[in-house]
């Protein structure tokens, strides 16, 4: 059963709001959505996967608040031609946060995963977990630069609800008040007590069992992988039209040709893991898993096909990129340059760039997302990394720069 079902539709009004608002909310929030339908199939938690479902009905909202204010927009042909591609934008978020609530689905619904699923989460992973302000707690009141929770502890605040109000990415003036829905994303030994200050109540953290199959274990791992290249897919896609970049468009189309493979070895695995399942009904969940991450990185695709096309970026989708200095790059590794046979740890290179690499893409092997992974830079990488506009100036300049020789 729907856990909405019964509840009245909310009647939508235009409101005279900015395309550049609406989108940017609507970035944020597909991000937000993948992050949080994710981690309530992992951690099997029900309360992160209603969060999805009311996340959801507020992109549909986004959605026709966007067509709304496009419709609007359209004044003659060549308005028509630049803001096609933004109408795509929309739609694939819409792709997106349908594909996420069918992904929370398999919580609410108990379609069927197999316990395998706790064992994919890796110990070093950061943990994402939602508690409800308590009344009393010491944080209630206070902002959220006052609390200094993500120095402290290394726990940030990804977003919170008030009633059906959402603020997503909260900044450091924003305040906490009690019954407030908080969503918490850092590393598990740093969640108890924050988990526990912050609701009043002790964090259980979930049981992982291994894997007794060995097909179900590789298909469990091939998921995981997707759901990571999927969610690049996205990031980078969004980049790539802000950025109005056809490298980035182009890696975002290789991303999706790999999910496309591995989601092929993927369905394999898993037919193959119900030869010796106990119970095969149990992997009904994990097919349904696979099909939407496949839905996620297609739509990643369809929010870049405007560059891809060539086609000319509506100055509104610029005025949207402008509030951030942080942005997303592609650059190649040139042979003897200074970043060839650098090493990485953690996502930053030995070199002097501030720049984080958050993805390899090896033309030999496929992509390796670096994150929690030490390696060495070779000729040939394309490096996905994000930072700001002056160190990207000069990382790209490290990636064609050759080290002198004395």
């Amino acid at each position: 059963m729907d856990p909405f079902e019964g509840e009245a539709a909310v009647p939508i009004e235009y409101e005279p709001r900015s395309v550049k608002d609406v989108l940017v909310e609507m970035k944020d929030t597909a991000e937000l959505l993948i992050d949080l339908s994710y981690s309530a199939v992992l951690h099997r938690n029900e309360n992160l996967a209603r969060e999805v479902l009311r996340l959801e009905e507020r992109m549909d909202v986004l959605e026709l608040q966007a067509r709304m204010s496009l419709m609007l927009a359209v004044r003659n042909p060549d308005d028509a031609e630049q803001l096609a591609p933004v109408l795509g934008i929309v739609a694939a978020a819409g792709d997106i946060s349908d594909a996420a609530g069918d992904i929370a689905k398999i919580v609410l619904e108990e379609v069927g995963l197999p316990e395998a699923m706790r064992a994919a989460l890796p110990e070093a992973t950061e943990t994402l977990v939602r508690g409800v302000v308590a009344s009393d707690s010491e944080y209630a009141g206070r902002t959220l630069v006052d609390i200094d929770l993500e120095s402290v502890t290394g726990i940030r605040v990804i977003a919170l609800r008030r009633g059906d109000e959402w603020l997503l990415n909260p900044g450091p003036e924003t305040q906490i008040e009690r019954d407030d829905v908080a969503l918490l994303r850092g590393p598990e030994p740093a969640v108890d007590g924050v988990y526990e200050t912050l609701t009043g109540e002790p964090y259980e953290s979930p049981v992982i069992d291994a894997a007794d199959i060995e097909d179900l274990e590789r298909a469990v791992d091939t998921i995981v992988h997707m759901k990571n290249l999927s969610e690049l897919a996205v990031d980078l896609a969004y980049s790539s039209v802000l950025f109005d970049s056809e490298g980035l468009a182009e890696e975002v189309r290789n991303l999706e040709v790999e999910v496309d493979a591995m989601e092929s070895r993927f369905e394999a695995w898993t037919l193959r893991a119900a030869a010796d399942a106990d119970d095969p009904v149990v992997l009904r969940g994990l097919i349904q898993l696979g099909s939407s991450t496949e839905v996620i990185s297609d739509a990643a695709v369809d929010i870049s096909e405007g560059v891809l096309r060539d086609l000319e970026v509506h100055p509104v989708v610029q005025m949207a990129v402008e509030e951030s200095d942080e942005i997303i790059t592609r650059v190649v590794v040139e042979p003897g340059s200074r970043l060839d046979g650098a090493t990485v740890v953690g996502g930053v290179p030995d070199t002097e760039s501030t720049m984080s690499i958050i993805a390899i893409r090896r033309p030999e092997e496929g992509w390796l997302l670096v994150g929690d992974t030490d390696t060495e830079l070779e000729a040939g990488d394309v490096l996905i990394s994000k930072g700001t506009r002056t160190a990207a100036e000069a990382f790209d300049d490290l990636s064609q720069e050759h080290e002198r020789t004395p």
